[in-house]
């Protein structure tokens, strides 16, 4: 598919300009990636629109002695959290922003070393204990719970601390990074061909959505072109990963309430689906078959047998919200708001919950797919379960499509040309909780020199304290599940 593709390297002065410009013609700030190039640093701003595709990156040079550009935290609230990314991991100062505290590295983190440096060194002592700085609500009968990080149950870790009066929570502050791996550090030094492996441990939920994106992106700067065939057999892989994952969710969020029953038939069929992965790919999360200018799948999965889930879990839904004290809890919870959800750049269903289209499908396309696009505008647990109803039906119908209309192998594999020089390519990818990003830089040796990977939970998290104002205390677990955000794919 074709993109409408714009590259510049601007000044200081001309960055939010240019920004404002951009912002203002229905751009977004996607992602936003620091490169120690050694004498000096490098920050590139990745801008996209769709309907048609276009991406512009904005490209801006900084002396790696003394690194510093203006900030755009004005201009978007994701920029303000990538800065502070890039401040923590590689000591660029954004000038002006408004409130520039750590993001990554918890207050135990040694305060001048930047691990993404190529000087950094190994790391050094890090303190015991440190202080994080959250905001103290005080008043009549106001108190405070924590929760986390170290949570019951399979969850990874994350810190919530909530203010509250009574069981009404007036706050909620999210402080993740707990599971913060270097991940991103991993890359560098790998061949271009042979790094997907990584990128499905960003998300092993997300394992097969993330290898695309990257495959894509090393694609894109290699110039590695793959056959309409294969990108539609990829495409089936991302859809059969939406089912197996809306299916948990649909399930879980019923027994958040309460309902075991539902997600008992929930499982059931999430056991199905992974059954129908491991046939497909010999693997229950779908991977190794997806990577670098190629795909494999062991065999095809029956169309019949998908129609048949998704029937199968279309009566678990209704049969859920013609429950009515499901439907009391669902309806009118943790309300997300339209202009709120837009404020922050909300993607995948927790946006389209509140009423946002979009879709990578649609918006930035790697191939034709008769996408359905799904829809709700109440933004609250309800919308964003029967988002999750919807689209999982749809996916069934296009992954059924892709099966019934594929013809040829279903193994392909492009070889990894010489690169010549450096050379950049960027993946987008919708996997089943939004859009995924990667970038990628590669040098003249094909080796990877910058991996950067945006998850949407990058996007959402921040959305997920907005949603639980003036909620309570027990609608917590509720609400989470019902955004059901990646700590590691946010972490890295």
């Amino acid at each position: 598919m074709t993109s409408e593709w714009s590259r510049q390297r601007v000044s200081a002065d001309e960055l939010p300009d240019r920004a404002e410009e951009l912002t203002a013609s229905g751009f977004r700030l996607a992602l936003v990636a620091a490169h120690d190039d050694g004498d000096r640093l490098r920050v590139v701003y990745l801008f996209l629109a769709g309907w048609p595709d276009r991406r512009v990156e904005l490209e801006r040079v900084l002396p790696a002695d003394d690194p510093s550009l203006p900030s755009l935290a004005y201009l978007s609230f994701p920029a303000g959290r990538f800065e502070r990314e890039m401040l923590d991991l590689y000591g660029i100062r954004p000038i002006g922003h408004p409130r520039p505290r750590r993001l990554v590295r918890h207050a135990h983190w040694p305060e001048g070393w930047h691990p993404m440096r190529i000087d950094a060194g190994p790391a050094p002592e890090f303190a015991a204990t440190g202080h994080f700085p959250f905001l103290t609500v005080e008043g009549a009968g106001v108190y405070e719970i924590p929760v986390g990080p170290v949570h019951a149950g399979l969850i990874e870790s994350g810190h919530f601390r909530f203010s509250v009066v009574g069981e009404t929570v007036l706050r909620v502050k999210a402080r993740l990074w707990f599971v913060h791996r270097g991940l991103e550090r991993l890359f560098h030094g790998r061949i271009a061909g042979g790094a997907v492996d990584l990128a499905e441990r960003v998300s092993g939920d997300t394992s097969a959505a993330h290898a695309l994106a990257h495959s894509l992106a090393v694609e894109d700067a290699l110039g590695i072109e793959v056959p309409d065939h294969v990108h539609r057999l990829r495409a089936l892989l991302v859809e059969l990963e939406r089912l197996y994952n809306h299916a948990t969710d649909l399930g879980a969020l019923a027994n958040d309430v309460g309902f075991a029953l539902a997600n008992a038939h929930a499982q059931r069929i999430r056991e199905q689906l992974l059954r129908v992965n491991a046939a497909v790919t010999g693997h229950r999360l779908l991977r190794g078959a997806i990577r670098p200018g190629g795909v494999t799948l062991h065999t095809l999965p029956d169309a019949g047998q998908l129609r048949s889930i998704a029937a199968d879990l279309a009566e678990v839904a209704e049969l859920t919200l013609g429950n009515s004290v499901v439907y009391d809890r669902f309806t009118g919870t943790a309300v997300l708001r339209n202009d709120d959800a837009c404020a922050m750049g909300c993607l995948g269903y927790v946006a389209r919950a509140s009423g946002i289209r979009t879709d990578a499908r649609l918006e930035h396309p790697f191939v034709a797919l008769p996408v359905t696009e799904i829809t709700q505008s109440a933004g609250d647990v309800l919308a964003r379960y029967t988002v999750r109803r919807d689209e999982f039906a749809a996916s069934a119908a296009l992954a059924g499509h892709l099966v019934e209309s594929h013809t040829g192998a279903t193994e392909h594999s492009t070889p990894t040309p010489a690169v010549g020089g450096p050379r950049s390519g960027v993946g987008i990818v919708e996997g089943w909780r939004g859009t995924i990003v990667h970038r990628v830089e590669v040098a003249a040796d094909s080796r990877i020199t910058r991996a950067k990977i945006v998850d949407p939970s990058w996007f959402n998290w921040p959305a997920l304290p907005v949603a639980m104002a003036d909620t309570i205390v027990p609608d917590f677990p509720l609400t989470n599940k019902s955004f059901n955000l990646s700590y590691a794919g946010n972490d890295l």
